[in-house]
């Protein structure tokens, strides 16, 4: 096994390692007779690569070795499920309506402040 390979084994260990549920469910926060539990995206990514130089002859070790790696996670809260004696619901963080009207707002805003 190349050293490239135990760091990318390690990497995902780690990566694997911080995929658990609360990560992605918050803690629960109980009040007024609901619960409320936060909900997030997450995200992850890595990558590398190595390679090799020109050899000098036919069966003789390459000038040069090289490699390398990165990964990351990427959380981002998307809203909060509510559970109460009527029921369960999801409640987003975003509301895409008002995104939507907020951006053709400043569209015509835009556009008016051009002409002038």
């Amino acid at each position: 096994m190349t050293v490239l390979q135990k760091y990318f084994e390690t990497m995902q260990q780690g990566l694997a390692s911080s995929a658990h549920v609360k990560n992605v469910f918050g803690d629960p926060v109980s009040a007024e007779g609901k619960t409320i539990i936060p909900v997030a995206k997450v995200r992850y990514g890595f990558g590398g690569g190595m390679g090799s130089g020109p050899t000098r002859g036919e069966g003789a070790q390459p000038i040069g070795e090289g490699g390398g790696g990165g990964g990351g996670v990427m959380v981002s809260p998307i809203g909060v499920v509510e559970i109460s004696s009527s029921g369960t619901r999801f409640i987003p963080i975003c509301n895409r309506k008002l995104m939507a009207g907020l951006l053709f707002a400043g569209f015509c805003l835009g556009w008016w402040r051009a002409r002038r």
